[in-house]
């Protein structure tokens, strides 16, 4: 999942280039405390360490959920579909402040409405890359009443689907290994705001 770097600058004062700086996430252990940092890629290498991550489920006014197909630069799981927005919050971060600084990264545009929906706990390889989400996931669910404006290095694509165009385009098409346990577990919080007729 994306994230951004905890610290800025990328050369020295002499002007010689330098590494990108290191992108950290913070770990936790199974009931969400804090215990440390790793750095992104390392914290994803097979088995994977846990680490806080957040997902963002979005909705219009007509009840259907916005899903963004990854870009095919990203690092990990490019080009499949996932859920509105996921990310890291920076080590020390708020999860809710996350959510919603990385849907105005990555989409343009802040929720109308945003709450949060509990957490999940999982482990999915992906078998593409080899990389492991070893992650305690806080779940947020929201409401979308703007333009979008997605950054293109980070969303390759959007769409706004109804439950059964959900289940269509997810026997069709790639989609994220963590995608449907996120779903699930925002499952009664999406019901609630979306109201019993929205098929959730």
């Amino acid at each position: 999942m994306p994230t951004s770097p905890a610290t800025t600058g990328n050369s020295s004062s002499s002007g010689t280039p330098q590494a990108p700086p290191a992108i950290l996430l913070e770990l936790v252990d199974e009931h969400g405390n804090t215990i440390g940092t790793a750095e992104k890629l390392a914290a994803h290498q097979a088995p994977g360490q846990l680490h806080r991550a957040f997902s963002v489920f979005l909705f219009d006014e007509l009840g259907r959920l916005l899903v963004q197909r990854r870009a095919l630069g990203k690092y990990h799981s490019p080009g499949v579909w996932s859920n509105t927005c996921c990310g890291h919050p920076y080590p020390g971060e708020a999860p809710f402040a996350a959510a919603a600084r990385r849907t105005q990264e990555e989409l343009g545009i802040s929720p109308s409405l945003l709450a949060e929906a509990g957490t999940v706990r999982y482990n999915h390889p992906d078998p593409s890359s080899g990389l492991v989400e070893q992650e305690y996931n806080h779940l947020f669910v929201g409401l979308v009443q703007a333009p979008l404006r997605p950054d293109p290095e980070e969303v390759g694509e959007t769409a706004f689907v109804t439950p059964k165009e959900l289940a269509d385009r997810h026997a069709q098409a790639p989609f994220s290994a963590w995608f449907m346990t996120v779903l699930d577990a925002a499952r009664p919080a999406i019901r609630e705001l979306t109201g019993p007729s929205g098929g959730w």
